[in-house]
């Protein structure tokens, strides 16, 4: 069983609610860095609490959840070592770990239902880096240097 950091804004908790208690059941040791509320928040916050977990290896993946999916992975890729994929179905989820080494799902409250993201997030879990071909690319996407040169 995996250590998992948890983190939504408030147009996730409720997917992310859902899904710690399904992580919980598997048996697996989640941290839930919040939000635990409707009220309105900032998910760069919960992107960036869920990345630094990973990234100090305090656990082995991350979690995140907010409308799309894709602001809190935004947020979450700023911490360096993270690999923070936005999927929507199994097999977004499956091949972002096999092929991008990725150890954080992201996913959009708004955009997938319940049992699709339990799907999704089992097939996450169930996967593992394929390595071989992978290997380089994923070295490269490690090695870019976060805005640098950008709009210079």
């Amino acid at each position: 069983m995996a250590r998992i950091a948890a983190g939504a804004d408030h147009a996730g908790v409720q997917l992310k609610d859902v899904l710690v208690a399904h992580l919980r059941e598997l048996g697996h040791d989640v941290i839930d860095c919040g939000t635990h509320g409707l009220n309105r928040v900032d998910y760069p916050d919960f992107g960036e609490a869920v990345a630094r977990k990973v990234a100090a290896g305090e656990v082995e993946l991350g979690l995140c959840v907010c409308g799309t999916g894709i602001g809190i992975a935004m947020a979450a890729n700023k911490v360096p070592g993270v690999r923070a994929a936005t999927v929507h179905d199994v097999t977004s989820a499956r091949l972002t770990r096999e092929h991008n080494d990725a150890n954080v799902v992201c996913l959009g409250e708004r955009l997938i239902g319940p049992e699709a993201a339990r799907e999704a997030l089992d097939a996450f879990l169930g996967a593992s880096f394929e390595e071989g071909r992978h290997v380089p690319r994923v070295a490269k996407i490690d090695a870019l240097l976060p805005n640098e040169g950008v709009g210079q």
